[in-house]
């Protein structure tokens, strides 16, 4: 197992270094990943996905490739635009009501996303920052740019079906499936039009296109902030789903300093190719995470291979 930290080009999640570990098996390389603030019960779902990928493979894909949407983070105007123009995709994903920002800083970045963006479509993502009222405020507010969905306005599900009752904007559910009890509880309060699928944080992409079939919502798949060995992870989720409305938010590598693959899964004319990958050895040794930050990480990892085998 190699441990990796890299650099992230703007703040994203409040961090701005990735770390992770990766390691190969029979069917190929695998991605474990989990946010560090995670506790090792939640991280067990993560282990699941990554020994999927590297043990058992996955489903075989129904398409060649996957639309994606650029994702903008809550930076300014000037480099939103700039990330909108240079990913070459027509859906852009932007994160709106964070911390220490206003309704007003999400205008800001809204108009010039949907400025250099024309005719594309525009969704945004709050991560389940606004109450019901706040969310009803702001949609009317931001809903001129003619939005595709909102993702996680809130963050209970019950929330979730409250907004969707006083908006017309379609809502995308995201923790409220991911990090659920139950995650079809959304289904059964009518609390969400889209679900959002997240490879590691569900356990699979056996065990995403199994919660895709029972919640009957067309699905986007999205990234868990990942290199390029997890990203295609996602990408197989989306290439094996039956039916894929919308683009997936999976384009998120280009918000790296650097990559462990040769060729990174970067959009071409906001496409995705279904492909495995493989580390390039000089990039993953540049990847490489220091000694102290790898003891952490294998320290994490032995806490959840034995809670997993429990």
């Amino acid at each position: 197992m190699i441990t990796y930290s890299i650099g992230l080009k703007n703040k994203f999640r409040g961090i701005t270094v990735r770390e992770g570990m990766l390691f190969e098996g029979p069917a190929g390389w695998g991605e474990w990943s989990p946010f560090l603030e995670y506790d090792d019960a939640t991280c067990v779902a993560w282990l699941r996905a990554a020994r999927e990928a590297a043990v058992d493979g996955w489903p075989a894909p129904v398409r060649d490739v996957v639309p994606v949407n650029c994702t903008v983070p809550a930076v300014g105007p000037v480099t939103a635009a700039e990330i909108v123009r240079a990913s070459g995709c027509s859906t852009a994903k932007v994160k709106v009501a964070e911390p220490g920002q206003t309704l007003a800083d999400d205008v800001d970045r809204l108009e010039a996303v949907r400025d250099a963006i024309g005719s594309g479509r525009v969704r945004i993502d709050a991560n389940g920052a606004w109450s019901v009222d706040e969310a009803v405020r702001c949609l009317k507010e931001l809903k001129r740019f003619d939005l595709e969905y909102v993702e996680q306005p809130c963050a209970t599900v019950e929330e979730l079906a409250a907004v969707r009752r006083r908006t017309d904007v379609l809502v995308a559910a995201d923790e409220s499936i991911r990090r659920a009890e139950d995650p079809l509880l959304v289904k059964k309060l009518d609390a969400a039009d889209i679900a959002v699928l997240k490879v590691q944080p569900i356990g699979g992409v056996r065990a995403c296109l199994e919660i895709a079939e029972q919640i009957g919502l067309p699905v986007v798949v999205s990234s868990a902030l990942e290199t390029s060995v997890g990203i295609a992870a996602g990408v197989a989720l989306a290439a094996a789903l039956p039916e894929l409305p919308y683009a997936c938010g999976l384009a998120t590598v280009s918000m790296f300093t650097q990559e462990v693959v040769a060729e990174p899964l970067l959009p071409v004319d906001g496409l995705l190719s279904v492909k495995r990958v493989q580390p390039d050895p000089a990039l993953l040794e540049a990847a490489r995470a220091s000694e102290s930050r790898t003891a952490v990480w294998e320290e994490r990892m032995t806490r959840v291979q034995k809670r997993s085998a429990g």
